[in-house]
């Protein structure tokens, strides 16, 4: 095995290879006279967290029943540093730029953070199964939505007989994000990749799309497991278990996250503008303000969608998704005043407990 292989333990990193920046610095200066230290969140259990500081990786715990959210991969942090009877602890989150966020399948209303201060979001999509615009729709809403800038990339370019083809109907979906066509065995289009990612990269897409070999390319040598795509199905199995960052050698910090099976969008209502903008645009003309494209008189879109200028497809699932995404705000909604009432019903009940004690007390 080469040297170079091994080069990544051996060379110390500093946080400045982690993305460190005056922005940092200045939302960092308050802790600073506390003997505190600055961190970057690399992965986050429950219970502990494993940060990069100037002086290396740390394991911190999370103190328990702090009512803070819970750091996630790509969070600045400060941490308390160890002492002799303790390791380091996590003692504050510092404010995010931009977070990733998907509805979780549990009851739970707040949203799934999957990664924090990201600045550059590719959206994987693999040329070998049959193009799904629908999951790259909604790829590119969880994207818009999270602050950063998506860029759509094409992977396995050599196993596709036509894929500028694939390229210009990919660009029809993904209006204002640069959409690059790639290949790992050939190389096609990877100096181009690495030119236009930069900042915190984080790769999305589904199993089997290629975002290890993506990332493996990215970083110059074999880091992240890759697992053999089943052929039935186009479905890779998940080789990457944990989220975690790595600095890459021409600069910028990547991501690396599970493939998701499951993306739902969780108050996204500006990403979904974002990716559908020319509905958007379109929508502005409509003889009603609310207008809702399902054919009222004088709608702009439905007009356009008859002249042929925008596929039905599109609208449909930009309904699909708005529709989905106002259910879960309304699940959030539900769930909220559901807690007041319980804190209400609370309050009422240790009201009467204490009338009833004082009653007796008489």
């Amino acid at each position: 095995m080469s040297q170079s292989k091994h080069h990544h333990h051996a060379q110390p990193y500093s946080l400045a290879d982690y993305g460190w920046d005056e922005a940092c610095d200045h939302a960092f200066a308050p802790y600073r006279d506390a003997g505190l230290v600055p961190a970057r969140i690399v992965r986050a259990e429950r219970s502990s967290c494993e940060a990069v500081t100037d002086a290396g990786i740390s394991h911190a715990e999370i103190p328990g029943g702090a009512d803070q959210a819970p750091p996630t991969t790509g969070d600045w942090a400060v941490l308390s540093p160890a002492t002799t009877s303790r390791g380091p602890v996590l003692h504050a989150v510092l404010e995010r730029r931009t977070a990733l966020v998907r509805s979780t399948a549990s009851r739970t209303s707040q949203g799934q953070v999957l990664a924090a201060n990201v600045d550059t979001v590719a959206v994987t999509v693999s040329l070998t199964a049959p193009l799904k615009h629908g999951r790259t729709e909604r790829m590119l809403a969880l994207a818009w939505e999270s602050g950063a800038r998506p860029v759509v990339v094409l992977t396995k370019a050599d196993r596709c007989a036509d894929p500028q083809q694939a390229a210009a109907e990919v660009s029809e979906v993904a209006p204002g994000a640069d959409v690059l066509v790639t290949s790992a065995v050939t190389g096609e289009g990877l100096d181009t990749l690495t030119a236009v990612l930069d900042g915190t990269i984080v790769l999305l897409g589904p199993s089997g799309a290629g975002k290890s070999t993506l990332g493996n390319q990215l970083l110059g040598e074999d880091r992240l497991t890759t697992g053999a795509v089943r052929d039935v199905d186009g479905k890779g199995r998940h080789t990457t278990a944990w989220r975690e960052l790595v600095p890459l050698p021409g600069g910028g910090v990547l991501l690396d996250t599970p493939g998701l099976r499951a993306i739902g969008l969780h108050d996204a209502q500006d990403g979904l503008e974002q990716t559908f903008a020319e509905i958007e645009l379109l929508a502005r003309d409509c003889r009603f303000a609310d207008c809702g494209h399902l054919g009222e008189p004088g709608c702009a879109v439905l007009a356009a969608i008859e002249a042929g200028e925008v596929p039905q497809r599109r609208l449909d699932s930009y309904h699909r998704l708005l529709r989905e995404n106002a259910y879960a705000a309304s699940r959030t909604d539900a769930r909220l005043r559901a807690g007041r009432e319980a804190t209400k019903k609370d309050i009422t009940q240790h009201l009467r407990a204490t009338y009833r004690f004082r009653d007796r007390q008489r």
